[in-house]
C-alpha cells in the first residue's frame, strides 16, 4: 500500500492544530496532505480507490474521526514521526532521549501516561538536529532557549512553535535557495541565507514578530536554532538521498 507522507511544514501544523486554541482542524491538514499527491484522482474522480490504497496508521484514523487527543504515547509520536519525510525516528531512539540523554528537558509524560504536544515536538526536533549535530551540542542549544529545563513557563519559545518556525524556513529554502543545489557561498551561512532570498528573511521574520516581547539577545538565540535547525533538516535530506541511491546500487546489481 502507499505510504502516508508528511513535510514537516504540515506534521508541525498537525500539532498545532490539536491545541486547544488552533482554528485549523487536523483532519483539513491531512486532506490537504494526501490531496498534494493526488490531484488526478480528485479531478477525475478516482479519490476513493486511491485513498483506500493508502495505509492509514491507528493514529491517524484517530484523527480522521476526530477523536479529541490531549496526549500522545511514545508507539504514536513514532507512528506520526514515520511519515515525515526524510525522517529516521524510531521508538527504541527516543526511550533513550527520555530516560536518558535528554531526560531534563523531556521530563515524564504531561498528559497522565501520555506526552504533551510540546513534548512529541521536541523530539522531532532532536531527531531532525542529530543528524548534523551531537547530544551535548543540543543540549547547549535547549539550555539557550528552554532555560530551567523543570519549567516551562520560561522558555523563549514553546518546541511545538519552534517547529512550525523552522519547517516552514526549511520549505523556502528546499524551494528557493540556491545553497540546496550545491551553491554553497563563503562567508556568513546566516548573512547569505537571509540576503539570498527575500521569502528567506520574509519566513524568519514572521516567526521573529510573535516573539517580540523577547530581549534582542533572546531572539538572536532564537533565530539562530531556526537557522541550524533548518540546515539540519536539509542534511537529512541528503542523508535520505544517499541511502536511497544506496539500496539502488545494491538492487539492481544484476
Amino acid at each position: 500500500m502507499e505510504a502516508f507522507t508528511l513535510s514537516r511544514i504540515e506534521m508541525s501544523g498537525l500539532l498545532l492544530s490539536l491545541s486547544q486554541n488552533s482554528e485549523r482542524k487536523p483532519l483539513h491538514i491531512l486532506q490537504e496532505a494526501w490531496t498534494k499527491f493526488h490531484r488526478e484522482e480528485v479531478r477525475e474522480g478516482t479519490s476513493l480507490p486511491a485513498f483506500l490504497s493508502t495505509d492509514i496508521p491507528p493514529i491517524l484514523q484517530k484523527l480522521i474521526k476526530g477523536s479529541g487527543i490531549k496526549g500522545l504515547s511514545l508507539g504514536e509520536i513514532a507512528s506520526l514521526g514515520s511519515l515525515i519525510e526524510y525522517s529516521t525516528l524510531s521508538v527504541t531512539a527516543m526511550q533513550n532521549w527520555v530516560k536518558r540523554d535528554f531526560k531534563e528537558y523531556l521530563g515524564a509524560p504531561r498528559e497522565g501516561k501520555k506526552y504533551s504536544i510540546n513534548q512529541a515536538a521536541l523530539l522531532f526536533i532532536i531527531d531532525d538536529l542529530k543528524a548534523a549535530l551531537d547530544f551535548e551540542s543540543i543540549r547547549q542549544l535547549f539550555r539557550m532557549l528552554f532555560l530551567a529545563p523543570e519549567r516551562d513557563d520560561d522558555d523563549l519559545v514553546e518546541p511545538a512553535q519552534l517547529y512550525h518556525g523552522y519547517a516552514e524556513l526549511f520549505e523556502e529554502i528546499k524551494t528557493r535557495s540556491p545553497m540546496v543545489q550545491g551553491q554553497a557561498q563563503p562567508g556568513n551561512p546566516k548573512e547569505y541565507l537571509l540576503k539570498s532570498d527575500s521569502a528567506l528573511k520574509s519566513a524568519m521574520d514572521g516567526m521573529m514578530k510573535r516573539l517580540s516581547h523577547l530581549t534582542r539577545s533572546q531572539r538572536d538565540a532564537v533565530q539562530n536554532m531556526l537557522l541550524i535547525a533548518a540546515i539540519s533538516v536539509q542534511t537529512c535530506y541528503f542523508q535520505a538521498m544517499a541511502r536511497q541511491y544506496f539500496n539502488a546500487v545494491l538492487f539492481l546489481d544484476f
